[in-house]
């Protein structure tokens, strides 16, 4: 199977999925986001996860898009809380229309999202509808959880790690338990989908984390440095602050106290920092356990061992990204 076809089919299914017209100030900022582009992970996982055990695959693809639906709408307020000026490399939508459109539009896109789940068969909807729910009121304890650690200054490893599995790889996890349940696939091989995709999702917090700091503006798609200049307890600067010692420790706390500064000037101070306590193979190391955690998890899927290769495939490029 040629992994481009599930990429096709999302994209002829997202061109043809009608989220509404009237009000145009509500509308078009839907259509906005979700024609940004992207690199549409978690939908093709739902494929994947599918196509590991079924060639009739075509009947996750509305699930499949109610996920980044789903995905698109907790970016979409994400950025109003964040005050975000980009996405994708484009102004947000709260940038380019206002915050009251943007939380309005989200809100329609919840609904769409559950409403391209109802494409589920009946014998397993209230199964998916029920995994959905639990999922998305973990997405919202995860970002709530980012919030409050904007005010403390003693976040630990741990509690980061328990904030972006919330925040970020449940996701993950469920697009591919979603694919497994879809097509009827055994209780366990759904759970190692699950957790796979969550081991995965965390190391691809962390990697973003650090492409944050060390990426390539041109490819990342967002302000390098952004989680710098606005001081957000990343991986990076937990491990920074419990490294630091002596005069490194007294001007990371320096720069995280200030409240005017150059914005560039503070970028290239802190990662010097990070570089001298070499907080980029640190996360690097972290970022690998994790990845090999969730292959791990995905060996033990009971699937022929051509289909699991495409999903193994995918996972592998998430390792090598830089964007």
């Amino acid at each position: 199977m040629n992994p481009a076809v599930f990429s096709e089919a999302l994209l002829n299914q997202l061109q043809n999925t009608q989220y509404g017209d009237q009000p145009a100030e509500l509308y078009d900022p839907i259509r906005y986001i979700m024609n940004l582009g992207g690199k549409r992970l978690r939908p093709l996982m739902t494929l994947l996860g599918a196509y590991l055990f079924t060639d009739d695959w075509q009947k996750a693809v509305k699930p499949a898009l109610a996920v980044e639906v789903f995905h698109n709408f907790t970016l979409m307020h994400d950025d109003i809380m964040d005050q975000a000026p980009l996405r994708r490399g484009q102004p947000t939508v709260h940038e380019k229309w206002n915050n009251n459109i943007a939380i309005l539009s989200g809100d329609v896109m919840l609904v769409n999202a559950y409403e391209l789940l109802l494409d589920v068969e009946t014998p397993i909807l209230k199964r998916v509808m029920s995994r959905f729910n639990r999922t998305a009121a973990e997405v919202c304890e995860g970002q709530q959880l980012d919030m409050n650690f904007e005010t403390r200054t003693d976040v630990t490893e741990a509690e980061y790690i328990e904030m972006i599995k919330l925040k970020t790889s449940v996701l993950l996890g469920f697009a591919l338990e979603l694919g497994g349940l879809i097509a009827r696939a055994d209780d366990a091989s759904v759970e190692h989908l699950r957790e796979g995709g969550i081991n995965i999702g965390i190391g691809f917090q962390l990697k973003d984390d650090l492409l944050d700091v060390y990426g390539d503006p041109a490819k990342f798609g967002k302000q390098v440095g952004g989680d710098i200049i606005a001081n957000k307890k990343t991986f990076m600067l937990i491990e920074a602050l419990e490294k630091a010692e002596g005069a490194l420790k007294t001007e990371l706390h320096s720069w995280l106290n200030r409240t005017q500064f150059d914005k560039a000037e503070k970028v290239k101070a802190v990662t010097e920092i990070y570089d001298q306590l070499g907080i980029r193979q640190i996360a690097e190391a972290r970022i690998s356990s994790y990845f090999a955690q969730g292959f791990a998890n995905f060996e033990q899927v009971s699937a022929e061992p051509a289909r699991k290769e495409l999903l193994l495939q995918f996972a592998h490029q998430l390792v090598e990204r830089e964007s």
